[in-house]
């Protein structure tokens, strides 16, 4: 099995190279940081490649030596927060559409048709997109774009598996910065595991911390109304 990870360099997308090339996949480990991409490359089945994920021409030429994929995991990602939407920050929401959303349609471009029948797209948004909360205008709505591609794109593909992954708080170098508590956060290498084990069974949606993220999906039941005001009363 050939296996391509963007983001493979920290967190989440470390892991699952780790463990999916432990498995016996060859493992493509995509990413900006070349040093990084080095070590990951001194492990049994890890081979580096390295582009940004923003750049079509460079997703590209860096990938084309490989002809088909069986399994491609889109999860390069970024966070950023608006602290004052009175003054809202373009630039910082231009940066994280592009590098969350955006770069997705790049990596679809250029990495899509090489997918073989039969084979798996997994595409990682956040569970932000359940509700909407406060600082999150721009990568909820980055993220709420991504979960709006995958579902899309699950109909369109009729010969390849789209898996939609929705992670709670998980712990990696990206989360550290985060200045609020993270309910139920779990390691990168726990998150990895729900996922492996998600795409395995060709789930549709995979979602954790279950406990967490069900309880995201009932309070977004609520008419909008009370969330907000409760929402309101998060971000005192």
């Amino acid at each position: 099995m050939i296996t391509l990870i963007t983001g493979a360099t920290s967190g989440i997308g470390e892991q699952l190279a780790k463990l999916y090339a432990q498995a016996g996949d060859t493992v493509i480990a995509c990413g900006r940081n070349q040093e990084k991409l080095n070590e990951l490359a001194q492990l049994t089945n890890i081979e580096s490649c390295q582009f940004d994920a923003t750049d079509l021409q460079a997703i590209r030429s860096s990938t084309v030596a490989y002809t088909q994929f069986d399994r491609v995991i889109l999860n390069a990602g970024n966070c950023e927060y608006i602290d004052d939407a009175h003054n809202f920050d373009s630039a910082l929401f231009t940066r994280v559409v592009t590098t969350n959303l955006l770069s997705m349609g790049y990596c679809l471009e250029a990495l899509l048709p090489r997918i073989k029948s039969g084979g798996q797209l997994v595409i990682v948004s956040s569970s932000v997109t359940y509700l909407p909360l406060p600082r999150s205008q721009a990568y909820g709505a980055s993220k709420a774009g991504v979960s709006y591609l995958a579902k899309s794109l699950a109909i369109d593909l009729a010969d390849i598996d789209v898996t939609l992954v929705h992670p709670g708080f998980v712990k990696t170098p990206l989360t550290q910065k985060n200045d609020f508590p993270m309910p139920m956060a779990v390691t990168a290498e726990k998150a990895a595991n729900y996922i492996i084990k998600g795409v395995a069974k060709r789930r549709k949606e995979v979602h954790f911390p279950y406990r967490f993220t069900l309880i995201l999906k009932c309070l977004r039941m609520l008419p909008l109304p009370i969330w907000l005001m409760l929402a309101k009363g998060l971000s005192r």
